[in-house]
């Protein structure tokens, strides 16, 4: 791979590890329902504006409006949501190093999906391994007796779920030009969640301007500009270098929860995130491939 897409792929995972101090900073003033609904809309003003700039022509018809809409809110404005409404119970970092199960939990949807891949054994092993991450992760609460813990890595996981699932109804929509996917499912998102946010949590107050920050950096830099990105690079790194952010992400949250949050990261955390990448490295059949093993068909 050329050394200009590692630099798009580092890029990605680092901006997407950001994310969770976006929204660690939004919990501080907004609900969780917020958090996704602001995120979603500014995000899906972004792309439109793209889609604007680029002159890219906008699909006409409802049925494709009505279903990915409805894919917007299983990709976006539920797990969005998800994320923010854990970290009020467990570190940025931490979130971060659940996200990195995404890889591993469309492994098994992928499995039982109509027409979906098969895992191999190897793929077996990895899953696995990321789930033992994530019962090293729970280990303190476990001890502790920290039930808001555990439910907050809960949440994380089934954030990852909706991911998982979301990809494999998205390889059905592979004909729909990716700028105007990402704007009508974003449209979905924050036409399903803002009403939501509304009923829920009131409206809004943002009082401070780190908050209004955090928002437009979640949605317009982590979330309109990755896209545009991601689309992009995509299809010439393919989906298994792709895979890669997943290891940025999490040190890269880490890092910043550090140096902005004041966030302490437990040597098992590390050791947890650990499990987990040694389960994406089975998975993609990087780990095979350096113990010199053929990758199982």
């Amino acid at each position: 791979m050329a050394t200009r897409d590692w630099f798009w792929i580092v890029l990605l995972g680092a901006i997407w590890g950001s994310s969770f101090v976006f929204n660690a900073v939004l919990i501080r003033e907004l609900g969780p329902l917020w958090v996704s609904g602001l995120r979603v809309g500014i995000a899906a003003l972004g792309c439109w504006a793209v889609m604007a700039v680029l002159r890219k022509p906008v699909p006409r018809d409802p049925k494709l409006w009505l279903q990915l809409g409805l894919l917007g809110v299983l990709s976006y404005a539920i797990p969005f949501s998800l994320f923010p409404l854990a970290q009020a119970h467990v570190a940025s970092g931490v979130a971060a190093i659940v996200n990195a199960l995404t890889p591993i939990m469309t492994v098994i949807v992928s499995h039982f999906w109509a027409g979906g891949e098969r895992a191999t054994r190897t793929k077996s092993l990895g899953v696995l391994a990321g789930f033992l991450g994530v019962a090293i992760l729970s280990s303190p609460a476990l001890a502790a007796g920290g039930n808001s813990q555990l439910w907050a890595i809960g949440a994380c996981l089934l954030a990852t779920l909706c991911y998982a699932t979301s990809l494999n109804i998205t390889r059905s929509f592979r004909h729909i030009e990716p700028t105007a996917f990402a704007a009508i499912a974003l449209t979905g998102a924050a036409m399903a969640s803002i009403p939501v946010a509304f009923l829920a949590e009131g409206a809004p107050i943002i009082t401070r301007l780190e908050t209004l920050g955090a928002a437009l950096g979640l949605g317009l830099i982590a979330t309109t500009l990755t896209f545009q990105i991601m689309y992009r690079i995509l299809p010439r790194v393919g989906a298994t270098n792709f895979s890669a952010t997943t290891f940025v992400a999490p040190v890269s949250t880490i890092i910043l929860g550090l140096m902005f949050l004041g966030e302490t990261v437990q040597p098992i955390h590390i050791l947890g995130m650990a499990a987990i990448f040694a389960g994406l490295l089975l998975i993609d059949g990087r780990l095979p491939r350096w113990l010199g093993h053929r990758k199982p068909a």
